[in-house]
Parts: C-alpha cells; structure tokens; sequence
C-alpha cells in the first residue's frame, strides 16, 4: 500500500530523467493528473497523456530535456503524510530566488507559487522543483 502518492510521482520524475528516459508510467489520480498539467504549463515536461485501463487509469509524463540535461535538475518533497506543512499567501518561501516553482495544495485547487501570492491564498506546500 502506497502512503505518499505525490512522493512516489515525485521520485518516478526524478529516477526518470537521471535514466535518460523519454517517459514515464504511474497510477492515475485527480491530484497527480493536476501537477502533471502545471508541469507541462511551466514547461518542466514536454506533456502528459491519462490512459484508461479500466481501474484508476495510468498517467503517462513524457520528460523534457535540452543541451545541459534534464529540464529538472532538483525536486524536493515539502510537506509529508508525517509532517504537513502549511504557509500563508505572505508566507511562501521563493525557490532559488524565484527559479524554481513551489506547487501548494489551496482551496483553489493545485497551483504554483506564484499563482497562489497572485490569488491571495495560502495552503499546504507541496514540494519544490527547479
């Protein structure tokens, strides 16, 4: 049984572009369909595609790469089943200086760092990529 979904999508990006793979497989969800599309809109991944299989589906994640590597060179897991961490709209910390995205579960909906200080809400921060 899998505690962490967004953990396990996280670490599947993650072993994927170290391996030089052109996509990858998981089990599907609302959530992770979600930080799949904010992916692809900050142009993190080239796309992703949701395959019906009769169950809860599979997301495939095709992965994007340029001339230094991998279009995501960290990922970082935030808030955890363990520890949930939650910020303010004033409170979100920048990634790298503002390179790098932060992902935060708000009443709204998933959204970005930046969509979230723009909305005026706050929520439970995901995890940080750059």
């Amino acid at each position: 049984m899998m505690t962490d979904p967004i953990a396990d999508l996280l670490t599947r990006l993650r072993n994927g572009m170290r391996a030089g793979l052109k996509e990858v497989g998981l089990p599907a969800s609302k959530l992770k369909v979600r930080i799949a599309e904010i992916l692809t809109a900050e142009g993190y991944v080239e796309g992703h595609e949701l395959i019906a299989d009769g169950r809860q589906g599979v997301l495939k994640i095709r992965l994007r790469y340029n001339k230094e590597g991998a279009a995501i060179t960290g990922i970082k897991r935030i808030s955890r089943p363990g520890r949930r961490v939650y910020v303010g709209s004033d409170e979100i910390p920048p990634v790298l200086n503002g390179i790098g995205r932060s992902l935060l579960s708000t009443s709204s909906g998933v959204m970005t760092d930046r969509q979230a200080r723009a909305a005026g809400v706050g929520g439970e921060l995901l995890c940080s990529l750059w």
